[in-house]
């Protein structure tokens, strides 16, 4: 089944350690008053299906956003991979979209363009390139590799864009991006975000 935006379901990606954060959960780092991870659910919401939160912590935090929660599928923090194969297990989306809970200026046709990228290239992966450079956590996947994906992890598999090379991979463009898929990963940079919508309102 060809992916829709009625068919997919997002996985926000908030399992991470923040390590450069001090430890942080950055999902909930506040950024113009909301967590970051509300501006990405505001972004994601009008273009899938359905949302679900992956995340390692603060279970309780997460859930108030109104959306299921769960745990990565293995233990000891083993990255987005992880998450991605927990998310197919509560969802019976054909299609899943994960997304860093860090990228607070997404796009808002992210969906769409990823739609039609893995369409046009009959792939059942996509993830996207931006100003040149592959953004791997971005990634809209089909359920038909969750048995493959459980493989890799079995085996000890960790990186993504391994991964994902090893299928047929479509790209979604976006030759000018800007800073639309950047992280934030240090205090400094929540910081100078911070100061940038301030100066823009």
């Amino acid at each position: 089944m060809p992916p829709t935006a009625e068919n997919i379901t997002a996985i926000i990606l908030a399992g991470g350690r923040g390590q450069r954060m001090g430890g942080q959960d950055k999902g909930l780092l506040p950024l113009a008053g909301r967590p970051l991870i509300a501006h990405v659910i505001e972004r994601i919401r009008p273009q899938v299906g359905e949302i679900v939160i992956s995340a390692n912590r603060n279970h309780e935090h997460y859930s108030r956003f109104g959306y299921p929660v769960f745990a990565d599928a293995a233990p000891d923090w083993p990255g987005p991979l992880a998450g991605l194969l927990a998310g197919f297990a509560v969802t019976d989306s054909e299609w899943v979209l994960t997304l860093p809970c860090d990228t607070p200026r997404l796009p808002q046709d992210l969906a769409a363009r990823m739609i039609s990228a893995t369409m046009e290239a009959d792939a059942e992966i996509c993830t996207v390139q931006a100003s040149g450079r592959i953004q791997a956590a971005f990634m809209l996947v089909s359920r038909r590799l969750e048995a493959d994906l459980r493989d890799y992890i079995d085996a000890g598999g960790r990186r993504v864009q391994s991964w994902q090379e090893a299928h047929h991979r479509a790209l979604a463009e976006y030759p000018e991006a800007d800073r639309a898929f950047d992280n934030i990963n240090t205090p400094e940079q929540l910081q100078q975000l911070e100061r940038e919508l301030k100066d823009n309102r």
